[in-house]
Parts: C-alpha cells; sequence; structure tokens
C-alpha cells in the first residue's frame, strides 16, 4: 500500500508540473548589464540598511524608490524585467554571478584601501613615537 502512495505522489507532482508557462518578454526589459548594475545597488542598499536602518528610516530615504530613479525604472518594469530573467535558471545564476563578481572586487577594493590606512596609522604613530623619545629631556645622573 505505501509503494501506491508514494507512486501517486509522484504521478501527481510529475504531471502538476507539466504546463508551467514561461512569462512573456516584457516591451520594456531591462538590459542585462542594467540588471547586473541595479542589482549591485540593490545589495549595497540591503547591506546599509543591515549596518544602520534607524538614521534611514529617520532620515526618510526610501532606498527602493532612489535605485529606481537613479536607473530610470519603475518597480513593476523592475519585477517583469526580473520574473522574465529568473524564468532562465542559466541567464539568471550568470546575472548573479557577474553581480557577485562586482560585490566581491568592491570588497576586495575597500579592504586594500583599510590595509593602506592601517599602514599610514602605524607609519604615523611610529614617527610619532620617535620623537617623542628625542624631545623627552635627558636627566642627569648627577643632579
Amino acid at each position: 500500500m505505501k509503494h501506491w502512495i508514494i507512486i501517486l505522489v509522484f504521478m501527481l507532482g510529475f504531471f502538476g508540473c507539466q504546463d508551467v508557462k514561461q512569462p512573456e518578454k516584457p516591451k520594456n526589459l531591462i538590459s542585462k548589464d542594467k540588471m547586473i548594475d541595479m542589482l549591485t545597488e540593490a545589495y549595497l542598499a540591503n547591506a546599509a540598511r543591515s549596518v544602520d536602518n534607524k538614521s534611514i528610516i529617520s532620515k526618510g530615504i526610501k532606498m527602493d524608490s532612489l535605485i529606481y530613479k537613479n536607473f530610470d525604472v519603475d518597480s513593476i518594469q523592475f519585477a517583469k524585467s526580473n520574473d522574465f530573467y529568473a524564468a532562465d535558471v542559466n541567464v539568471y545564476m550568470d546575472i548573479f554571478q557577474k553581480v557577485e563578481g562586482r560585490l566581491t572586487g568592491m570588497q576586495k577594493k575597500m579592504d586594500s584601501i583599510r590595509e593602506v590606512e592601517i599602514e599610514l596609522k602605524d607609519s604615523i604613530s611610529k614617527k610619532s613615537d620617535t620623537i617623542k623619545l628625542k624631545t623627552e629631556s635627558v636627566k642627569d645622573s648627577l643632579i
């Protein structure tokens, strides 16, 4: 009896997935390159929200609206274009790999800038330490 239930569930699942319709290509489809740019900005905006959401809310900044305005796109156009690209897994994976590559490149650049800043602070503190040592008065042992 268990075998029949498993076979029935499998058959229902198989036939239930047969009539999946791909979304139509929107008239105002966002190009892949622009979509990559927008998704990169969206990930950066989400990161900003996770760091300091209170100040973003208190200043009345709407991150999504800024992204749409910056790229001259509305939310419906973005949603339809996103649905269209998401229907083809290979295309969508390619888009997200490029977004991930850009974010990784930005992270490496920021890390290298931080390293330079740390080295600069270390060299400044070493210089100030040597200057302090030179300018300290030498006490005479005879006095």
